[in-house]
């Protein structure tokens, strides 16, 4: 499982995405792991809960 800084997670959003796809990654503030990103299908394993998408209204 990789880990990595809040500041990296937030200033390279998309490869955090594409990583946790392939494996669980740790995102750590002050160096303390604060949450873990992991793709769809392994929260779903994990749990035993699907996820639907969000219903997004649109205004106007």
């Amino acid at each position: 499982m990789k880990a990595i800084p809040a500041r990296e997670a937030k200033l390279q959003f998309g490869r955090l995405i594409d990583t946790a796809r392939a494996e669980p990654v740790v995102v750590e503030k002050h160096g303390r792991p604060v949450v873990v990103v992991m793709a769809v299908e392994e929260y779903e394993r994990l749990t035993g809960e699907a996820v639907s998408p969000s219903q997004t209204k649109s205004e106007g």
